[in-house]
């Protein structure tokens, strides 16, 4: 109940109502009890009548017409707890879902390069449902039955104490089996939940990767593997179905054995006239009423078990600690003049060696600086830090001479615009793609931008033109199409401080021209980092700056260095040698 009971804590908001829905479901519970009730005095007055002892006809029809609006007011009642269930049912899950992602967006990007997003999406799915469910139950159904259960216990012993006790007796009985079914449920719930969720990430992947399987003919190895993990889960289902129907029949069976000693003493009280037969008609729908919720106990506690089990890790989530506050009220500004500043800053991963090592390094307002190495060196974590995803482990940087310590992550990002490597785009309209950028910006606007980027003339032609969807992260379009969509989200944004990582790597020549022309508007007036492994895009910088092995071992401009022996000087001939060989293998060099 652990978790059930966070959802109450955390669920302030909703409070009033559900004390207002306990209360109705309250009143609905003791107005059940009034038909059974009256149900006695009406049996009674009809055996009087027949037994020659003048039954009161005009009492008798009271007694039916206040039983009937008694049924009416209670089915009001019930109307009414059920809607405000429905309601509330709807409220917390709007509620959950809104923690749940609030929470997300504010966790450290560390959090993200270690799960897959298809998996978070399913711990979300899974605890929403698993709650609402539950939720639903109680108030639809389990907490009427329960109270009415209650109230009746106390109306029996008011007739027959020893009805009462064995009555009560149920409970105990049934709560212990049932729990116990439960916990053993819950505990192989657990399991069920790992497997379907690394199932439903891989699936989500697979799919997201459709085009990385068919190439390389994997389609049936994916297949084995979600095929046999559905194989596991059907396993282990089989093993709580057999756990659980082991228990539901000693359940029955504890139920038989006291409604037979239920039977015996009611018949009994009534044949020796210890009991009229009023009484026993009472009792005997008392005690069915009774035990109404014990045939739905095994799946109540069942229904706690896969709630607890089921929100397990959505409760994990929400108590992970936040590094970043997105809504925090501030003044987002655009510096003038900005300068980033690197002073002996070092940096590692969560279990991993030191990534960067007293890094020290500064870049002017409208330098433009290229970070150069081999594969793993350091250069993207520097971006990362630079566009505060990580926190360093030691040392100091500074935007403009403000420490990143003292800025928040919404302020820093707000200066900065980012071309990605890979297409970054959202599988919605153009238009809402490039508007990411500035979310107040006219439609006008866009299209400026895209002329900018130099991606109007292809824009125009698509059907539906800026609206036209471009498909998941862009896959209507073309490599150079979905660069300069990305490009002109950068131009509509407007940052003084401007990286591109690796913007052009995957371009064929053609389009790598048209997206460095694009890239040469964006440029203008910024500051400007560039990651790049094709030297034919860095060779106007102002500075380089080589890394290797999470250190600075060189900087210059782009002339300086190639002229000096070292890693910069070597890469360089490397891509000149590879070209060489190409141009003189067509023998056109």
């Amino acid at each position: 109940m652990r978790n059930i009971l966070k959802i109450i804590q955390i669920a302030k908001p909703l409070h009033w109502l559900i004390i207002l829905i306990g209360f109705l479901i309250l009143v609905q519970s003791a107005i059940e009890l009034v038909a059974p009730i009256l149900t006695k005095y009406i049996v009674d007055d009809i055996v009087a009548e027949i037994s020659g002892k003048h039954g009161n006809a005009e009492h008798l029809a009271l007694l039916v017409a206040i039983s009937f609006g008694a049924g009416i007011v209670g089915i009001i009642f019930a109307s009414i707890s059920n809607r405000l269930g429905d309601h509330l049912a709807g409220e917390l899950r709007k509620f959950l879902t809104e923690k749940f992602y609030d929470k997300v967006l504010a966790l450290p990007q560390s959090y993200f390069d270690s799960e897959i997003s298809g998996k978070i999406v399913n711990q979300l799915n899974r605890g929403i449902v698993t709650i609402q469910g539950l939720l639903n139950s109680w108030t639809n159904f389990i907490l009427p039955l329960f109270l009415q259960s209650i109230f009746t216990i106390f109306v029996m012993a008011r007739f027959n104490a020893a009805i009462a006790f064995f009555t009560f007796l149920l409970f105990p009985i049934y709560m212990a089996l049932s729990y116990v079914s439960a916990k053993k449920w819950g505990v192989r719930e657990v399991e069920k939940n790992a497997i379907e969720d690394y199932t439903r990430g891989r699936i989500t992947e697979v799919i997201s990767n459709i085009k990385l399987v068919k190439s390389f003919s994997n389609e049936t190895g994916e297949y084995k593997t979600v095929s046999s993990n559905l194989v596991k889960l059907n396993q282990i289902y089989a093993q709580q179905s057999k756990a659980f129907h082991i228990y539901d029949f000693v359940r029955n069976l504890s139920l038989q054995v006291i409604l037979l000693i239920v039977n015996v003493i009611v018949f009994y009280s009534a044949f020796v006239g210890k009991m009229t037969i009023g009484d026993m008609v009472l009792i005997l729908t008392l005690f069915t009423q009774a035990r109404r919720p014990l045939f739905a106990m095994s799946f109540i506690l069942s229904n706690i078990q896969t709630a607890e089990s089921g929100s397990k890790e959505f409760f994990e989530i929400l108590e992970l600690p936040s590094s970043e506050n997105y809504t925090r009220s501030e003044k987002l500004v655009k510096l003038k003049d900005p300068t980033i500043e690197f002073r002996k800053v070092s940096f590692k991963y969560e279990k991993s060696e030191m990534v960067l090592q007293d890094v020290s390094f500064l870049i002017k307002n409208r330098e433009k600086v290229a970070l150069v190495g081999h594969s793993g060196v350091g250069k993207s974590t520097i971006v990362n830090l630079i566009l505060k995803f990580y926190e360093p482990t030691s040392g100091d940087i500074s935007l403009k001479g403000q420490r990143y310590k003292n800025l928040t992550h919404n302020f820093i990002r707000n200066n900065i615009a980012l071309v990605f490597q890979e297409n970054e785009l959202f599988s919605s309209t153009i238009y809402e793609n490039v508007a990411y950028g500035n979310l107040k910006a006219t439609k006008e606007a866009v299209i400026e931008a895209l002329r900018k980027a130099n991606a109007w003339d292809f824009v125009k032609k698509l059907p539906k033109g800026i609206e036209s969807e471009v498909g998941e992260r862009g896959v209507r379009l073309s490599g150079g199409q979905k660069q300069r969509i990305q490009v002109a989200r950068a131009i509509l944004k407007d940052s003084p401080i401007l990286i591109l990582d690796e913007a052009t790597s995957s371009l064929d020549a053609k389009s790598e021209r048209e997206v460095q022309n694009a890239l040469e508007n964006l440029m203008k007036n910024r500051l400007v980092i560039i990651i790049a492994h094709r030297f034919s895009t860095i060779q106007n910088v102002d500075k380089i700056l080589v890394i290797d092995q999470g250190k600075i071992v060189d900087s210059g401009d782009p002339r300086s260095l190639a002229k000096k022996s070292g890693i910069y000087s070597d890469l360089l001939k490397y891509q000149i040698e590879g070209n060489r060989k190409l141009l003189q293998k067509f023998e056109i060099y």
